[in-house]
């Protein structure tokens, strides 16, 4: 069986389920309390364990329900070690606001006492270039830093990307405009991600992905 990629609304943000031939990733959690939507549907495709959560970014909107799906499911939740203490903490910092980031930063602001994320202290901390094939997924981490000092994409048979806040494909594709730890470093991360030869990208706001083709022709423009 290949690569098949279902996807999960879960409050502010996307996630999905990556499914081979040995059971399923989870790549982000989504907004607190949406556990029982992800289980839900892992169950109608006929699984209640993950072999592994991968978390990108530490924002409350991606890791939010990864402690209850941990011990739902059994399944290590991992992130890049830079945003690891942030995610611990049950923390989401955002960073600087450009262009209309201001929307998202309000919801976030109002969001959270509301939701109060839980702590969510990871399992595995992880490292660029590193491989996750013990856990059932020909899959590497790309450290594309940014957004947040440890926001990483998840590469899949060297073939797919799950990009979380890099891009969007809200209203329409584009690079991260909205909220950053450092923006210089979006370009730099961009350009990584553009590197590879990947036929399918996943963001982690919005459900249509991003060819390959679509993502090379992709450009930066720094918001003001």
């Amino acid at each position: 069986m290949s690569i098949h990629v279902h996807t999960i609304a879960t409050g502010l943000s996307t996630a999905y389920l990556v499914e081979n031939e040995t059971g399923l990733v989870l790549v982000d959690a989504g907004c607190p309390h949406y556990s029982r939507r992800v289980m839900w549907r892992m169950r109608a495709l006929g699984y209640d364990s993950l072999q592994l959560i991968f978390v990108t970014h530490a924002h409350l909107d991606h890791y939010g329900s990864a402690a209850a799906l941990r011990r739902t499911t059994g399944a290590p939740i991992a992130i890049h070690r830079a945003d690891g203490e942030a995610m611990a903490q049950g923390e989401t910092p955002v960073g600087s606001v450009r262009g209309q980031g201001w929307l998202m930063w309000t919801l976030l602001r109002i969001f959270e006492p509301i939701l109060r994320p839980e702590s969510t202290p990871p399992d595995l901390l992880l490292d660029d270039e590193d491989d996750l094939r013990a856990y059932g997924l020909d899959a590497m981490v790309l450290h594309t830093p940014g957004h947040t000092p440890g926001s990483s994409c998840l590469i899949v048979e060297r073939r797919i990307a799950f990009v979380g806040d890099l891009l969007s494909t809200s209203v329409w594709p584009r690079v991260q405009c909205s909220l950053a730890d450092d923006w210089s470093l979006i370009p730099r991360s961009l350009a990584r991600l553009q590197a590879l030869d990947l036929e399918w990208v996943y963001a982690g706001h919005g459900r249509r992905p991003i060819s390959g083709e679509r993502l090379k022709r992709m450009t930066y423009r720094p918001p003001t």
